[in-house]
């Protein structure tokens, strides 16, 4: 399965049994055009590529779905 997801200016705090976590919300599809949301903790480039292109796209964030605005801002896994 292939997934394309978009940045939300949404950050949720995921609560696990280790502690706490902060996860910025992305939203997007799957190749088949079903909606899924994405809690995303961590991301990151290889340290031999060329960063710059990707922390520019990085900072573009959009507001999210109302059905992914709607998401508690506080987790519990």
């Amino acid at each position: 399965m292939k997934i394309t997801i978009e940045s939300t200016d949404n950050i949720v705090t995921l609560v696990t049994d280790s502690g706490t976590v902060p996860a910025r919300l992305w939203e997007g599809s799957t190749d088949n055009g079903i909606p899924v949301h994405c809690f995303v903790t961590g991301i990151a480039v290889p340290n031999d590529a060329d960063h710059s292109q990707f922390e520019r796209e990085l900072q573009e964030r959009r507001a999210p779905s109302a059905d992914v605005a709607a998401i508690p801002m506080r987790l519990i896994l």
